[in-house]
C-alpha cells in the first residue's frame, strides 16, 4: 500500500471539494486577520469614549464645585471628591458607594504640591459585598482614573464652608474609567464577528463548490465523450466552448490529440496493409516459381528456379530488416552512447566500396575538411547508403555527394542527373511504401522504405532530411543537415 495514503484520507478526491476547501481556508485566514483587526480598533474606540464620558463628568463636577454646590451622587459614571484636612469624601456617586461603611474615602488624598490633569490607576479596596464576576461593580480592582484638581483659593470661605472642607483645602477630583463598557462592546462585536464569520465561510464554501461544479460542466462533457474513444477508432471529436477560456484550450488540445491518435491509427493501418502487400509479392513469385517446378520437375531449370527463389528470398529478407529498424525507430529509443563520426571519411570510404555493377555510373565524393557529428556510426552508414541507393536506382550517368561545414551544422547532399521528383511528391516521397517507379519491376524499385528510414535515422540525430528541388533535367538533390560536433583538436 502507498505509504502516502493514510495521511491523504482526510483529504477530499473531488475537485469541487477541494476548490471549496481552498476557498473556506483562505476566506477564513483573511477574516481572522479582519477581525483582529476590528476588534483591537473596536476596543480602542470604546475605551476612548469611556474616557471622553469621564471627561465631560470630570468637568461637570469641577463646575459645580467652584460655584460651593456638592455633586449629585447619582451619576452614570464613578467618581469622588477628596480634600486635604478631611477624613471623608467631599462626594461621591456613580457606584462608589460599594464600599464599606467605614471607608473614609477611597481615592488618596490630593498632594500639597497640586499638578494638572492627569490620568493613573487606582487600586481600589474590596467590600464585603464585592462580587469579582460583577464587571460593573469597581471595587476591588485596579481601574484608570482621571484627576482635576481645584486649589484652596479658587474656591473662597463661603464655598469652601458650604463644601465642608477648610478654607485652605486642596480639592482633588476622581472621575473613573469605566472598562466594562468597552469589554462589553467589544465582546459584542466579537459575537456578531464570529457568526458573521461562519455563515460567511459557509457561504463562500458553497459558492465556491457550485462555482467550479458550474465550471467542470464542460470538463465532465469532455470526459464523457473522450471515455468513448477506442484506439481502433479515435474518430470522435469534443465540443469546443465559443467561451475562450482555459476549457477552450483543453478541448482544443484533446481534439488535436485525438487527430494524432487517428492519424496514427490510420498510417498503422496503411503501413500494415502496405507490408502485407510488399511481403506477399515476393512470396507469391517464389511460391508460384516453387510449385511449377515441383509440378514439372523434368522440365524444369532448376539453376534458373534457384536463382529466382534465392533473388525473391534476398529481397524478403531486406524488408524484413527495413520492418525491423523502422520498429525500432518508432519506439524513439536516444541514441546510446554516441560517438564521434567523421561524415567525410564515412562517405569517401562508401564510395569507394559502392558496388556499381548493373550499369556504368561515376560516384565522386567532395568534401574540403572532415565534418563531425554525433551518433552511432552503423546508423549514419544505413543512412548514407539509402541515399546512394536511391541515387542509383534513379541516375543516368553520375552521382555527386557533397559535405561542407557550415557554422553549426554539418550539410551532406547526394544528387544524381537522373529525371527528378515533380514538385508535388518532394514530401510524399518520404513516405513508407511510396515508390514513383511503380511501372518498373519491384525487383529493381527497391522496397519504397529506403528514404523514410533515411529520414527517421536523420530525425534520430536531431537533423532533417530534404529534397531540394532543382529543375527536372537537373536531377533529385537530396539534403541532409546535422548539428557539428567540436573535432578532437577543439575538444
Amino acid at each position: 500500500m502507498n505509504a502516502t495514503e493514510p495521511r491523504r484520507r482526510w483529504w477530499p478526491r473531488s475537485v469541487r471539494a477541494r476548490a471549496a476547501l481552498a476557498a473556506a481556508s483562505a476566506a477564513a485566514v483573511i477574516l481572522v486577520g479582519i477581525g483582529w483587526w476590528l476588534h483591537h480598533d473596536v476596543y480602542r474606540q470604546s475605551t476612548q469614549i469611556a474616557e471622553d464620558q469621564a471627561k465631560e463628568q470630570l468637568w461637570s463636577l469641577c463646575d459645580k464645585l467652584q460655584q460651593g454646590v456638592i455633586p449629585d451622587s447619582i451619576s452614570t459614571v464613578p467618581y469622588e471628591v477628596v480634600a486635604t484636612g478631611r477624613r471623608t469624601a467631599v462626594a461621591y456617586g456613580g457606584g462608589m458607594d460599594d464600599f464599606a461603611p467605614g471607608t473614609h474615602h477611597v481615592m488618596p488624598a490630593p498632594p500639597k504640591a497640586l499638578r494638572a490633569e492627569l490620568i493613573t490607576t487606582v487600586r481600589l479596596p474590596a467590600n464585603p459585598d464585592y462580587d469579582p464576576h460583577d464587571k460593573s461593580s469597581v471595587a476591588g480592582g485596579t481601574n484608570q482614573v482621571i484627576t482635576a484638581n481645584i486649589p484652596a483659593d479658587v474656591l473662597g470661605d463661603d464655598k469652601a464652608a458650604a463644601l465642608g472642607v477648610t478654607a485652605d483645602a486642596n480639592l482633588r477630583v476622581y472621575v473613573v474609567v469605566l472598562p466594562h463598557t468597552a469589554e462589553a462592546i467589544t465582546e459584542t462585536t466579537d459575537l456578531l464577528l464570529l457568526r458573521a464569520g461562519l455563515v460567511s465561510l459557509v457561504l463562500i464554501a458553497a459558492a465556491a463548490y457550485f462555482a467550479v461544479r458550474i465550471a467542470l460542466r464542460p470538463v465532465e462533457a469532455i470526459r464523457v465523450l473522450t471515455a468513448s474513444v477506442t484506439a481502433s477508432d479515435p474518430r470522435e471529436r469534443v465540443t469546443v466552448p465559443a467561451t475562450g477560456h482555459e476549457i477552450t484550450a483543453l478541448a482544443t488540445t484533446i481534439n488535436s490529440t485525438l487527430q494524432r491518435l487517428d492519424d496514427a491509427a490510420a498510417q498503422q493501418r496503411r503501413f500494415v496493409a502496405d507490408a502485407a502487400h510488399e511481403l506477399r509479392s515476393p512470396l507469391t513469385t517464389l511460391l508460384a516459381s516453387l510449385e511449377v517446378a515441383l509440378a514439372y520437375p523434368e522440365r524444369t531449370d532448376w539453376p534458373a528456379a534457384a536463382t529466382t527463389a534465392a533473388r525473391q528470398t534476398r529481397r524478403l529478407h531486406a524488408l524484413a530488416e527495413d520492418l525491423l529498424l523502422l520498429a525500432r525507430l518508432d519506439t524513439r529509443t536516444p541514441v546510446a552512447g554516441p560517438d564521434t563520426v567523421d561524415l567525410t571519411a564515412l562517405a569517401s570510404r562508401l564510395t569507394e566500396q559502392y558496388p556499381l555493377l548493373e550499369r556504368p555510373l561515376t560516384l565522386t565524393c567532395d568534401s574540403t575538411a572532415p565534418a563531425h557529428a554525433h551518433g552511432n556510426p552503423d546508423e549514419y552508414e544505413r543512412l548514407l547508403r539509402n541515399l546512394i541507393d536511391n541515387a542509383a536506382r534513379h541516375a543516368a550517368h553520375r552521382i555527386q555527394i557533397t559535405i561542407r561545414n557550415q557554422d553549426a551544422w554539418v550539410v551532406l547532399t547526394v544528387h544524381d542527373d537522373g529525371p527528378g521528383v515533380p514538385t508535388e511528391d518532394a514530401e510524399r516521397i518520404f513516405e513508407r511504401f511510396v515508390r514513383l517507379d511503380d511501372a518498373r519491376s519491384r525487383d529493381h524499385g527497391g522496397t519504397g522504405l529506403g528514404l523514410a528510414i533515411a529520414r527517421d535515422l536523420a530525425h534520430r540525430h536531431r537533423g532533417t532530411l530534404t529534397l531540394t528541388l532543382t529543375p527536372r533535367p537537373l536531377g533529385a538533390c537530396f539534403q541532409l543537415r546535422l548539428p557539428r560536433a567540436p573535432t578532437p583538436v577543439e575538444e
